[in-house]
């Protein structure tokens, strides 16, 4: 009784450009079975080569390779050698596979399979073969990207060896610019997105380049597809026929390539759009194009179109989602000078979208700045948006000066009434940095510890009074903690996408960035800094969109500030007046002298009516000359117009129209009012510029750029 038998492992996948004959193969290394196309593939009769050794197949220079195979009875292997067929011999993959057998007489004990190129002559014969190879697997594998190019790239691979020798992809340039705006004429211009062929001709892509925009002139076969959306059959191209199309192209190559060939375009229709066509191109020697393989091949345009639309589609609508973010995002980053700040921003990955993560670098008044990072839960444009309305809020929040915990918790606030429309929740950490104390004050709602790596190498995640996300009713109240931060240090402030994903634990991923800014990273320039915390993270394909902010904390330098303490007495504004003009003399700035002397008095005698106690004074020369008033009282002063007959509220109307700017900020003992000059020969508003964003990270970006 013979066993049931199985071989191990699926038979060789087959494609329009070979055949495959099976036999079977006992143990004794004799063909015991053979199949019916034998004489197809070998050209011997079946009955032939039943009982002969398996070794006859092939030629003597062969054979050792052969018996090498058969000997591997436990795995399937496989090996390119010269099969004989006919008279002569013909380049053949031999693949051996055992069986498995559960009796004793179980034959065969392996097949072999034998798979021959065919001869030019004969392939593209079998039409069902052709639509099978065209229409199954190979259409749902490449169908399953949504990135553009990649698509393209996969509809010609399988176009070239099933269908032709040659082939290229041409989509309308206007959709693949995202704009709705488009042209379906033959004077429509056309981007190539890709092109292959199998003969390993540089030829092709040299005279038919991936990326070129052109319009087809009129008398080409290709002008005729784009005008009539209609297949252009051209069974044999002659001579004459290939160098008229060459020279009204004015591309010489193309005549060359095109002689004696037959050529298909098929038009890609979706949506009862065109959107462009597949050049399809069979080269001399094969057999030529009829009016079935049109059919075949118009069949596979009108699916690989719905493929090459959703993808454009998806290209367009993510490029829409990350334009509204980079709008969104600060165009600058603004800092003290003793303080240097960079950044970096990455877009979610083509599977996971656009995110809500934002940063920022805001200066402020006093050699201040702040420093703040956050992230909107959930992707999409929605996220991106409400990241955009509490980027915008805490920017405000900021230039008013509120402490870090209170700016964070009306941006509590807010988030609930956002709540109330759609649910949304938001982390956020929220630094302040002042380069005269050497002081950084830090708030943080369900954010990640912020990292402080110190200037002799040592680094710690700080330890910042947790309390719940934005927007997440109940919880502990948002509280902040103030450090002191040596000179040097570095600040880095983060979102959870760069130490967490899919395959690494957060825990790791807080050791690796710790690890980044460990002792070497003291002297390392800030622009590799913000590129090491990056590295790795491109080729994630399910990366969460990623916001990191660098900061060189360095105080300010001393001979650049002064602070005096003064009486809460009408003779502090004469004394007043002369350290200024002592100070400004220092600095070199003689020239602003009345200026300021009249701001400091005019601060000063608003503090001597209505706060108590000493006053301080404080002088800074950073971009801008800022005058500074520190006072017991937290009552903030409101600028307003005085009467022709009032005595007083006129002080604060005189700093407006002789400062560039002036403000009020409360402190834990009282409040401070500054104002701000112009320092001849500096430019106020000097500021990093956001850096250029990373090439190709979403599907389809190349074709977006400006």
């Amino acid at each position: 009784m013979r066993s049931v038998m199985a071989p191990q492992g699926d038979a060789p996948a087959t494609d329009s450009a070979s055949r495959t004959l099976v036999l079977g193969i006992d143990g004794a290394r004799r063909i015991v079975q053979c199949g019916p196309n034998a004489r197809a593939v070998l050209g011997r009769a079946p009955e032939d080569l039943i009982g002969r050794p398996a070794t006859d197949l092939v030629g003597d220079e062969a054979k050792a390779e052969l018996e090498a195979l058969l000997e591997a009875n436990d795995q399937e292997r496989s090996g390119v050698m010269s099969v004989l067929r006919g008279d002569q011999g013909a380049s053949a993959l031999v693949t051996v596979q055992p069986m498995i057998g559960t009796g004793p007489d179980a034959a065969p004990a392996a097949l072999l399979f034998i798979r021959v190129e065919l001869p030019p002559s004969e392939r593209y014969q079998d039409p069902a073969l052709m639509r099978r190879a065209l229409m199954d697997d190979q259409l749902t594998r490449f169908g399953a990207s949504l990135d553009l190019d990649q698509s393209a790239r996969g509809l010609v691979e399988v176009v070239v060896p099933h269908y032709c020798n040659a082939a290229s992809v041409l989509v309308l340039e206007s959709l693949v610019a995202a704009d709705e705006v488009h042209t379906e004429t033959g004077s429509a211009v056309l981007r190539r997105i890709a092109v292959t062929s199998d003969d390993g001709n540089p030829a092709w892509t040299s005279t038919f380049p991936v990326g070129e925009v052109l319009v087809f002139p009129e008398g080409t076969p290709y002008r005729q597809v784009m005008e009539t959306a209609r297949p252009v059959h051209l069974r044999h191209i002659p001579l004459d026929e290939a160098t008229e199309i060459g020279r009204l192209w004015r591309r010489g190559p193309a005549g060359e390539l095109l002689s004696g060939v037959s050529m298909v375009l098929l038009p890609m229709i979706a949506r009862d759009t065109l959107l462009g066509f597949i050049a399809c191109t069979r080269v001399p020697g094969f057999r030529k194009f009829d009016a079935y393989d049109v059919e075949i091949g118009m069949e596979f345009a009108s699916r690989a179109a719905i493929v090459i639309d959703n993808a454009r589609l998806f290209s367009r609508e993510r490029a829409t989602a990350l334009a509204l973010q980079r709008s969104l995002l600060p165009m600058r980053l603004s800092a003290p000078s003793s303080v240097e700040v960079r950044h970096r921003y990455l877009p979610g990955s083509k599977l996971v979208e656009v995110g809500g993560d934002w940063y920022e670098s805001i200066a402020l008044p006093g050699a201040r700045v702040a420093l703040i990072v956050g992230d909107v839960a959930g992707h999409g444009v929605r996220a991106a948006v409400t990241m955009g309305r509490l980027r915008t809020a805490l920017h405000t929040l900021a230039n008013l000066e509120l402490p870090p915990a209170d700016a964070l918790h009306v941006m509590h606030e807010l988030m609930i009434e956002l709540g109330e429309q759609e649910p949304h929740f938001a982390t956020c950490v929220y630094a302040v940095y002042d380069a005269t104390t050497g002081t950084i004050e830090i708030a943080s709602a369900g954010h990640l510890p912020p990292l402080l790596a110190g200037p002799t190498g040592d680094n710690e995640y700080l330890q910042v009074p947790p309390a719940p996300p934005l927007g997440v009713a109940g919880g502990a109240a948002i509280e902040s903690r103030e450090f002191t931060v040596e000179d040097g240090s570095l600040f880095v402030i983060y979102t959870d996408g760069l130490v967490e994903n899919r395959g690494r634990d957060i825990d790791d991923g807080l050791a690796r960035l710790q690890k980044i800014f460990g002792p070497d990273s003291v002297d390392r320039p800030m622009e590799d800094l913000a590129k090491a915390t990056l590295a790795g993270v491109y080729a994630d394909q399910h990366r969460d969109d990623i916001a990191v902010l660098i900061a060189r904390l360095r105080r300010l330098p001393e001979d650049r500030y002064a602070s005096w303490t003064l009486p809460a007495d009408p003779a502090a504004v004469r004394r007043a007046r002369g350290l200024v003009r002592s100070r400004l003399q220092e600095w070199g700035l003689e020239e602003l002298d009345y200026t300021t002397e009249l701001l400091a008095s005019e601060l000063i005698t608003n503090a001597l009516r209505y706060a108590p106690g000493p006053i301080q004074l404080r002088l800074l020369l950073e971009r801008t000359l800022v005058c500074e008033v520190l006072d017991r009282s937290a009552a903030l002063p409101r600028l307003r117009r005085a009467e022709d007959d009032d005595e007083n509220g006129r002080g604060l109307l005189v700093v407006s129209q002789l400062a560039h700017r002036w403000g009020t900020r409360r402190t834990a003992a009282g409040k401070v009012v500054w104002c701000e000059q112009i320092v001849p020969g500096i430019d106020p508003d000097a500021s990093e510029q956001v850096p250029a964003w990373p090439e190709e990270t979403w599907p389809g970006e190349s074709h977006h750029r400006g």
